[in-house]
């Protein structure tokens, strides 16, 4: 990873987090898209996010390659949950199990701080050992799980739900 840089998200990396993301969809159930998606579907969601601000995007780029991304996103949509940041973490195929996702998550964190985030939050479909690795961490812990309230691939998924101070230790 000598030749790793973790940088803003830039819109000509669209692309290729639409490649990353949609192999997840196609292949996982750690999304709950059932289709691939277009790069201006994606859109939407890339737009949501800042150079500044709560709700940031982080690409991890090897070489002229981004392999893998990391973001804050609103929690729900009413105000009194403003303070509350999702998490969202994906690493190309290729890059899983290199620590391409311990970076990403200490550039995200040390980008937000001084945001006025009270709780990160994440959702992870189960099984999948390596993201409550990785959350539990960064100082995630489980807080419950939501379970078969997602169904693909013929079959129902639960989803833990894992919470951190914004002030936890990285």
């Amino acid at each position: 990873m000598a030749n790793l840089e973790i940088r803003v998200a830039r819109r000509t990396d669209l692309p290729r987090l639409t490649e990353i993301y949609n192999y997840y969809v196609v292949n996982t159930a750690i999304t709950f898209d059932l289709k691939p998606l277009t790069v201006e579907e994606r859109a939407v969601w890339f737009d949501e996010h800042a150079e500044t601000g709560r709700y940031r995007l982080v690409v991890a780029e090897e070489g002229v390659r981004v392999i893998g991304y990391a973001s804050t996103s609103q929690f729900r949509t009413r105000s009194a949950y403003d303070t509350t940041a999702e998490t969202s973490i994906y690493c190309a195929p290729e890059a899983v199990g290199r620590g391409v996702g311990s970076a990403l998550y200490r550039q995200l964190f040390e980008l937000i701080k001084g945001e006025d985030i009270n709780r990160l939050a994440a959702g992870i479909t189960l099984p999948n050992e390596a993201s409550v690795a990785l959350h539990k961490s960064f100082g995630f812990v489980p807080v419950g799980v939501f379970t078969q309230n997602g169904r693909k691939f013929g079959r129902y998924w639960d989803v833990a739900w894992f919470e951190r101070p914004f002030d936890a230790p990285t």
